[in-house]
């Protein structure tokens, strides 16, 4: 076992971590957990229903569902790494992670966070060829593109992870061993390393600020071409469904880089414990269940495959 004193700053190898999480007594704990909870299944249930409907309905055999299939199958990765873990130490005593159990939810956690951010990066190039250039998109964005553009999305959250967890779990680590958070994350690990962590924090904020400012120069550019091509077309119709369709992916993008911009991409992010715990809960947990609730609502399309999916199980 690991030593548990906070006083003695000797480096030993730890065998494993104590997630702290939030601060508070039983009430507050079981608080938590129903709240957890509760966002949780409509997570899991939102994006399960997302993926199954695309894939099950014809009319959704595009580009975009394609990709928007690729995203809620991430949201479902990214809060299934944290919150079960996390559930589990609302309600329990021991809050033990094992070393090589955190490299793994880290991993996963990072892995999962990158790949969202350039899947939302293509998502707007998709939709900047659909409007700006519809005559080459069946082309531009054929089948096997797709899938090379999705692929490289996960590779980059790959590499991203393999990058961070690299920096971050090869420091010294002090005898204490209680994270200051609820999940195994980058700024609280830094604050048990007992060596000079400037390199890995200007790491952190490097790549990042590099994830975070090249997928957003996309969205933005993307995004400013196909303002200015909806506002030149005649049609009022087609412009109200272009910009209904465009609205779902802009609130996901703003809301999912907002807040990874207050977590990560700012210099004296780390310092900040307890507004990281909360900012995290809205990234981890709120966002991956906003998702498909943003897409199928405001979405005619995936309206309609529900009905339709609602009416097939109804007539069996």
């Amino acid at each position: 076992m690991s030593p548990q004193g906070n006083g003695n700053l000797s480096v030993m190898p730890l065998q494993e971590f104590v997630l702290d999480g939030f601060a508070g007594g039983l009430q507050t704990q079981s608080l938590l957990f129903a709240l957890f909870l509760a966002l949780y299944m409509v997570a899991v249930l939102g994006n399960l229903t997302m993926i199954m409907v695309i894939t099950l309905d014809a009319s959704l055999h595009s580009p975009m569902y394609f990709f928007l299939k690729n995203l809620s199958f991430v949201d479902l990765c990214y809060s299934s790494v944290i919150y079960p873990k996390a559930l589990a130490n609302t309600v329990s005593s021991s809050k033990i992670i094992t070393f090589e159990g955190c490299i793994i939810q880290f991993f996963f956690f990072s892995l999962m966070g990158a790949t969202e951010a350039f899947l939302l990066a293509v998502m707007a190039y998709d939709r900047f060829v659909a409007i700006c250039s519809p005559l080459h998109y069946p082309i531009t964005m054929r089948p096997s593109i797709c899938a090379r553009l999705v692929l490289g999305c996960y590779c980059g959250g790959c590499l991203n992870s393999i990058l961070q967890a690299s920096f971050t779990f090869t420091l010294p680590f002090c005898s204490s061993n209680h994270i200051d958070h609820f999940f195994c994350d980058v700024p609280p690990l830094l604050k048990l390393a007992c060596a000079d962590t400037t390199i890995n924090e200007l790491v952190m904020f490097g790549i990042c600020g590099l994830i975070i400012v090249g997928t957003t120069l996309v969205v933005l550019v993307s995004y400013g071409y196909i303002t200015m091509t909806i506002l030149r077309m005649h049609s009022g119709g087609g412009r109200h469904k272009l910009f209904s369709t465009c609205g779902s992916h802009m609130t996901a993008v703003s809301l999912f880089y907002g807040t990874l911009f207050v977590m990560y991409a700012q210099p004296g992010a780390v310092e900040s414990m307890e507004q990281g715990k909360v900012v995290s809960v809205f990234y981890t947990l709120v966002i991956p269940m906003l998702n498909p609730l943003i897409y199928s609502l405001r979405n005619k399309d995936v309206k309609d495959a529900l009905w339709r999916l609602g009416q097939r199980h109804t007539a069996t």
